[in-house]
């Protein structure tokens, strides 16, 4: 093991410990198990991904140290804690505590000039990017291959049109390039979000400092329980955002963010491939401290599951899912533009359901780590599952999962998803499981301490530090 990340090495792929070598083709009559333990599983999972990159960024507008509890580390989070460094701020992080101290600036960036690296980090990318925007310097900024090759036209050109400079040193509109910047000129700009609402929250919690009275009108309305997370989380730091439209923003000038002792919730995208075990395999699962006060976006597939036919209880512990008493649970048609990271998830159970699954209003996710649409397309075709995918949406039919290796496209969610299928068809393999450590990097560990030989272990082993 790797002492110095809790991870193992790197392995070429992971076998998927099936719990059900004999399924049937769906309907399935039973659930693997011989009976419903009695006792919830129970699992801790890291802190939220989304919570940890945004409280970085505001704790770095902030006048002052704040300390960011319960912080998700992982490959991502890692870049982005690097980058702040880089620029000169004091961020110490204690990863057995899981505790970020970060001393705010009140809007300044420490250093005028730098080199940053984002690696995979969506966030990192584009919130770093709006952050130096307000800076008075010139700025270096690169990615990895996979970053390169994602949106971020609609962030830069709102950039160049508040007076920024961009000059590409490779395809237009992506990594990488140098940004020069001397705060935002201009009181108003539009942005696009039809591919990554990220874009409007990098800019909401920028265009908070600049100094005048700011208004962001946007184009498309993707992703906004993740604005209404950036909302509420600017408002917990002292800057209120203020929306006269549904498709306006207003930020009132003199605001200024606050320091604080910030409590991160747990990652409900990572609850959930535990929670959808649940209908899958007839157990009821618990993630602990999991509750639906969560601003997090993914609470709502907790809903779709409860359409599969599971009830929840949203206990103090943790919220815990109890399996479809009848044993079976059927497809669903459901929009998941609200929770589009678990559309993965539902595709990979899907073809367990009683009935095929219409998984809509998820376009934007083809512009992500992978196109994901084609990707549940391609590894479902290779399971023998049919699949008809459109420009926003998928439908999965029932049938039983062949043996197959599934290509994970570098795409964390690919991989933790696609491990669901293996629980209950003998034979799934899923390749560079590694890439799980942009956002959860022992889920695989987890997985094997849960089933160890194909069996139940009720209280799997936590994320170290847990």
């Amino acid at each position: 093991m790797d002492k110095t990340t809790n991870r193992l090495p790197a392995i070429e792929a992971y076998a998927v410990p099936c719990v059900d070598p004999f399924a049937q083709t769906p309907p399935l009559p039973a659930y693997p198990f011989a009976r419903i333990p009695a006792a919830p599983v129970t699992v801790t999972v890291p802190g939220s991904k989304s919570m940890t990159s945004r409280a970085l960024l505001l704790a770095t507008l902030a006048d002052g140290a704040s300390t960011l509890r319960g912080a998700l580390f992982s490959e991502d989070s890692r870049h982005f804690l690097r980058c702040i460094q880089e620029l000169g701020f004091s961020a110490v992080a204690r990863e057995e505590e899981k505790t970020v101290r970060v001393v705010g600036q009140g809007g300044s960036i420490p250093l005028p000039s730098a080199s940053l690296y984002v690696g995979s980090a969506g966030t990192a990318a584009r919130f770093l990017t709006a952050l130096l925007g307000l800076a008075h310097g010139r700025y270096h900024m690169d990615s990895s291959e996979q970053m390169r090759r994602r949106p971020m036209a609609p962030l830069l050109q709102a950039l160049q049109e508040l007076g920024c400079t961009v000059s590409f040193e490779g395809k237009k509109w992506h990594f990488p390039f140098i940004l020069q910047s001397s705060g935002f000129s201009a009181d108003h700009i539009s942005v696009n979000i039809e591919h990554s609402s990220q874009f409007l929250s990098a800019l909401l919690i920028a265009a908070a400092l600049s100094g005048k009275d700011f208004t962001i009108r946007t184009e498309g309305v993707h992703g906004m329980s993740y604005i209404r997370m950036t909302q509420t989380m600017m408002e917990q730091f002292g800057v209120r955002v203020a929306q006269p439209a549904p498709d306006l923003f207003f930020l009132r000038s003199g605001q200024r963010y606050r320091a604080l002792d910030y409590q991160i919730e747990p990652d409900v995208s990572a609850a959930c491939y535990f929670y959808a075990m649940s209908p899958l395999l007839g157990i009821p699962v618990q993630v602990r401290h999991v509750d639906f006060r969560s601003g997090q976006g993914d609470i709502q597939f907790l809903r779709i599951l409860e359409q599969l036919g599971c009830t929840l209880d949203d206990s103090p512990g943790g919220i815990t899912v109890f399996p479809p008493a009848a044993g079976t649970f059927p497809g669903v048609e459901v929009d998941m533009s609200a929770c589009s990271d678990q559309a993965i998830t539902l595709a990979a159970i899907a073809p367990f359901a009683a009935s095929p699954t219409v998984i809509r209003g998820i376009g934007h996710i083809r512009f992500q780590e992978s196109d994901r649409i084609a990707a549940i397309a391609a590894e479902l075709g290779k399971m023998g599952i049919r699949c008809q995918e459109t420009a926003h949406s998928i439908t999965i039919f029932p049938g039983r999962p062949k043996p197959a290796l599934v290509h994970t496209y570098d795409d964390h969610r690919m991989a933790m998803g696609f491990s669901l299928t293996g629980l209950r068809a003998p034979g799934i393999r899923i390749s560079h499981p590694e890439c799980c450590r942009k956002t959860f990097e022992n889920y695989f560990e987890i997985l094997s301490a849960m089933f160890p030989s194909g069996t139940l272990c009720p209280h799997p082993p936590s994320a170290p530090g847990q």
